[in-house]
């Protein structure tokens, strides 16, 4: 019987009921998640980049997959950013957090690499991503990763 398809480090898992993945294999499972390929998130022109504005996005559908036990994992991610030029498309956005649905992602690398393409899609002032995982095992799951442009990227 099949359990389900996992794709990590843009390779397929195929596990079935009773397989378990090496420690080994569990500790590679995310060292290409920087090259993780998801689509580009568009951007548009800001007509007000001189004005201080402080944009919000949020979503409680956000889904993503353990790569340890391959369980759905459920949040809420929420962007915070000042716009430079450019602001966030939210079609795009949207259609970008979906294709999560289907990848071995830890959580945190989640966030980071949300940041990491949000940034690179619109060139914000500073921007910080927050997700919010539901409780799995009695745990829940808050991460953020924050990103300065008069600073080094800090990431807390």
């Amino acid at each position: 019987m099949k359990f389900g398809w996992i794709i990590v480090n843009s390779r397929n898992l195929d596990l079935e009921d009773n397989d378990t993945i090496s420690v080994s294999e569990y500790e590679n499972l995310q060292k290409d998640v920087r090259d993780l390929n998801l689509g580009r998130v568009e951007s548009v022109d800001f007509q007000f980049d001189g004005n201080a504005t402080h944009v919000t996005i949020e979503t409680d559908e956000f889904t993503s997959i353990c790569p340890k036990t391959g369980m759905p994992d459920f949040g809420k991610i929420t962007v915070q950013y000042l716009p430079n030029r450019k602001i966030i498309e939210l079609k795009s956005f949207k259609l970008y957090l979906h294709k999560y649905r289907n990848v071995g992602i830890f959580q945190e690398n989640a966030v980071n690499k949300i940041l990491e393409d949000l940034v690179k899609s619109c060139s914000p002032k500073a921007m910080v991503v927050i997700g919010e995982f539901k409780a799995r095992g009695g745990l829940s799951t808050r991460v953020s990763a924050r990103f300065d442009s008069t600073k080094s990227s800090s990431r807390s």
